[in-house]
Parts: C-alpha cells; structure tokens; sequence
C-alpha cells in the first residue's frame, strides 16, 4: 500500500495538481449553491478523480472509480435514467476490479504509468460498428421501459460499455470514445437539470470531463507518437 501511495503521488506536474484542486473545490462550492445533495457532490469529485487519475495512467483511478459508481448508480435511478443505472451497476463496478488487476500487471516501471497501446484499423471498425448497433437495439428496449432520453441514453451507455473494455486494454481510442460520450451526457443531464431536477453536480462533473479527456487525449496520443 506504502508503494502504491508512492507512486500514485510521482509525475505529476504543478499545473495538473492546481487544476485537479480548483475543478474538485469548484463543483463542491457550485453544487452546493445549486442545493444539490452530498452523494452528488461526492459522485462528482470522485469522478473527477477517477478521469485525472486514469489519464495520468495511475492505479488509484480504480478505486475513486468504484465509489463514483456507486453513487453516481444511485442519481441515475432516481432521475430514471436506467441504462446509466444498468450500466454503473452491473458493468462499470465489476470492470474496475478488472482494470485495476489489468493495469497493475502492465506498469512502466520508469514512469510509474502504465504502458500505452493502439487499436489497428479493423478494429477501430469493429468498435464503431458495434456502437451503432448496440445503440438501435438499446435504445428500442429503454424506450419501452420508459426512459426519459432513451436512444440518447442508450448512446451514452453502449458507447461507454465499448470505451471501458479499451480502456482496460490500455488503449489510446478510448479517449475519442469518451469525447463522444461526455458531449452527449452533457446535454442529457442539462435536460435533467433543465426539467428541475437537482443534479448539477452530476452536469458538472460531465462537462469537467469533456475538458479534462480533450488534454487527456492529447498527452496519450503524443506520447504514442514519441514512443
């Protein structure tokens, strides 16, 4: 535990630690103005914690991860958002023991990283094939149950099913995929939020994501190239 305190805490720059500050104590003071509750707070900073983290390719982004899950599980439900509710509680919580044991087997020992890889050309193919697909079939069964947004949602949820199984697998396409996925759950929360629904943190933390993947996505595909 010493060692992975260690770790987790080297390679980081000033700027990235300012930065990780200022979003976690700006969505608690906002939120808090808005009157959103605490299990959206906290959903929210762990999140943001959990996106950081696994964009600077550190272990601790499982952990934050799993009780961002959780929570954020629970405010999906109860704005009626089941495929966010499915996919949290019988996908993503499993999928962070996963990652965890995946990326600790493959650290770089110099960085304290884990180690980057590519999709090929097929299988960027298969993967968006599979987005499209899932989502039509998805969406037709969350609107019978009577979701609020549901090819939208259903978006959101097979898009991110995709992502998490590449983003265990270490590689780099994920962050195209979760650039997608932010912009759409950004605008399916604004709704939410839109309709009276006390969920700005959860608004939040969706559009601190999109920020925080756009340089994510930049730094990994700049050290591919590099390397």
């Amino acid at each position: 535990m010493r060692e992975l305190f260690k770790n987790e805490i080297s390679g980081w720059k000033k700027t990235e630690l300012l930065w990780l500050v200022f979003v976690c104590a700006a969505i608690t003071a906002l939120s808090a103005y808005w009157g959103d509750s605490l299990v959206g707070i906290i959903s929210a900073v762990t999140g943001v914690l959990y996106v950081m983290l696994t964009g600077k390719g550190k272990l601790s982004a499982y952990i934050f991860g799993t009780v961002n899950c959780v929570l954020y599980s629970m405010i999906s439900y109860k704005a009626q958002l089941f495929g966010e509710t499915i996919l949290n509680v019988f996908y993503y919580i499993p999928m962070m023991f996963v990652g965890f044991f995946l990326w600790k087997k493959n650290m770089n020992e110099e960085t304290k990283e884990v180690k980057k890889e590519r999709v090929s050309f097929k299988g960027r193919v298969i993967l968006a094939s599979a987005i499209l697909l899932g989502t039509a079939a998805f969406g037709k069964g969350l609107d019978m149950m009577g979701d609020a947004l549901p090819y939208v949602d259903s978006f959101t949820t097979v898009s991110s099913v995709v992502a998490m199984i590449v983003a265990v697998r270490r590689y780099a396409e994920q962050w195209w995929i979760w650039l997608f996925v932010n912009l759409f759950s950004i605008y399916m929360w604004w709704q939410n939020f839109s309709a009276g629904q006390e969920n700005f943190a959860t608004l939040l933390m969706w559009v601190v994501y999109l920020v925080n993947g756009i340089f994510i996505l930049i730094k990994w595909e700049r050290e591919l190239k590099k390397g």
